[in-house]
Order: structure tokens, then sequence, then C-alpha cells
């Protein structure tokens, strides 16, 4: 992996991570995430108009891997929240974080990419430190604890979220491989926000949307250029290296949010918490050098 490609992604994973702090600070998450698509969406907007070339308009393959992009993402986020609605943390958590097991395979399946044997160790490590990130200890008991539910509908849509993210990415991979990682990202937040409308325009969320801006418009604001920079850096730099390294490597926004946490928001760690941390930069070091 290029050192420009995992500088990209990991401050995107540092603006990912800042992103997901101003969610905690409001009040009501799902009206505060659409306010802060819309402040991404205008900062977007701003930007195409004042750039000097014309708008690159995508073809068709483009335009269904944007959509697919999209609406994968906004699924994501819905059986994330359904999972959340009914389970444990401990139990949520590491299932929908199963995205990266699917993603390297999609990307040697699909889209051809060949894996030194430093970056497979790397993705492994990830993918182990971010599965037991909340676990409540490290005994082979405990790491199979989140499957022996497959009848419970928060395990079923945890596992749902993670597979469909998976797809998300692949389909961001292939769409920025011919087409502006800038433009694609655009018109990736503006159809988002065109469907995450559809749930914030319903009555029981119709009353927050004004209250969420009138009592948090500064978190909105600077929510916009840290969304729109998490994005951008983030395919950008998917642009450059192969999406099996490149979703791993993001996973550096989960240390990142510890240390926000234990530093700003006085969270406790615990041991378990800080040795996934440090598998998780291990892998991420070992997906660099590979």
């Amino acid at each position: 992996m290029s050192q420009l490609a995992f500088t990209l992604i990991v401050i995107s994973a540092v603006m990912h991570a800042l992103w997901n702090l101003l969610v905690k600070r409001s009040r009501h998450k799902t009206v505060f995430i659409w306010w802060m698509f819309v402040a991404s969406g205008s900062l977007f907007s701003l930007i195409i108009l004042l750039l000097p070339e014309p708008f690159q308009r995508p073809d068709t393959r483009t335009l269904l891997l944007i959509c697919l992009g999209a609406v994968c993402f906004v699924l994501y986020h819905l059986f994330n929240g359904r999972a959340y609605r009914g389970g444990d943390l401990s139990v949520v958590y590491p299932l929908s974080q199963t995205a990266m097991v699917y993603v390297p395979m999609w990307g040697i399946l699909l889209l051809g990419e060949r894996l030194s044997f430093a970056g497979i160790c790397g993705i492994l490590l990830v993918i182990f430190g971010t599965y037991s990130m909340q676990l409540q200890s490290l005994t082979p008991g405990e790491m199979v604890r989140p499957f022996r539910s497959l009848k419970s509908p928060s395990v079923r849509n945890a596992l749902t979220a993670g597979f469909i993210y998976s797809i998300g990415s692949i389909a961001e991979k292939s769409g920025v491989r011919n087409y502006s990682p800038l433009y694609f990202t655009f018109i990736l937040v503006l159809i988002m926000l065109f469907l995450m409308s559809f749930n914030i325009f319903r009555t029981k969320y119709r009353s927050q949307i004004g209250a969420e801006l009138r009592e948090h418009w500064g978190l909105i604001l600077c929510s916009g250029p840290i969304m729109m920079a998490s994005f951008l850096t983030f395919r950008y730099g998917l642009n450059l290296s192969p999406v099996s390294y490149a979703v791993p490597v993001r996973q550096v926004s989960i240390v990142i949010g510890v240390m926000i946490g234990i530093l700003f928001l006085r969270e406790s760690f615990g041991r378990i918490r800080l040795v996934s941390a440090c598998f998780i930069m291990a892998g991420a070091v070992l997906i660099r050098l590979g």
C-alpha cells in the first residue's frame, strides 16, 4: 500500500472519528446525521460551482455504482440502528463489523486484487481487533458468543448490516477507478441525503428538525467540512489502493475514537479495548508495509 494512499485513509479515519464525536454530542442522533449531510452536501455544491472545469457527468455504469453505494450505506445505517435497538452493544458491534471479512473476498474474486502475506496478516489483525473491541474477554467462549443467537433479530440485522456495507465498498472501488473521486463523492452524498430525507420527514422526526438546528447549529456547521474531508480522503485513498486494504486501515478510526473517549469524554478504556486497539494499529502497520 503506497504512503499517499495510507496517509489519505488515516486522515479519513481521523475525520470519521471526529464526526462521530459530533453525533455523540447531539440530542436527536438521526436528525443530527441528516443535518450533517445537508451541511456537507451544501459545501460540496459550493465547491463544485467554484471549480473552473465543467462538471463531469458520470456514464450509466458509474451512476449505477454510485446509486448502489448510496443505497447500501443507507441500508447499513438502517439495519445497524435496528440491531442496536434490541441488542446489546457487545453482541451487535462485533457482528456489524463483519464487512471486513467479505471485502477482501470480493476484492480478490470480483476485482482481481492480489494481497501480500504481510497485507493478509494485517487484515486479519485488524479484523480480530475490531471484532474484539466490545467483547467482555478474549476467551474462545466469548469470541463466539455474538453468533450463538442467530435466530435473534438483532443478530441477523447486525450481520446483514456488515454484508451490505461490504457490497457498498466494492461499488465505491469500482466507481472511482475511472471517475473522479470528487464528483463520485458529491453525487453519493446527494443521493444519500435524498434517501435519508424520506425517513426524516416522517411525523416522528418532523418536530425535531428545527429544534436540533437551533440547539446545535455550531456543531452542524463544523460537521460539513469534517464529513466532506472524511468522505473525500477515503475515496481518493480508495482510488490508489486495493479495497481489501483500504477498508481495514480505515478502522484506525476506532482507535482514534477510543482515544477521544478517554481524553475528552472521560470514558473508561479497560484492558480489552486497549489490547484490541493495539491489534488494529499493528494490523494497519502491516498493511502499510504490505
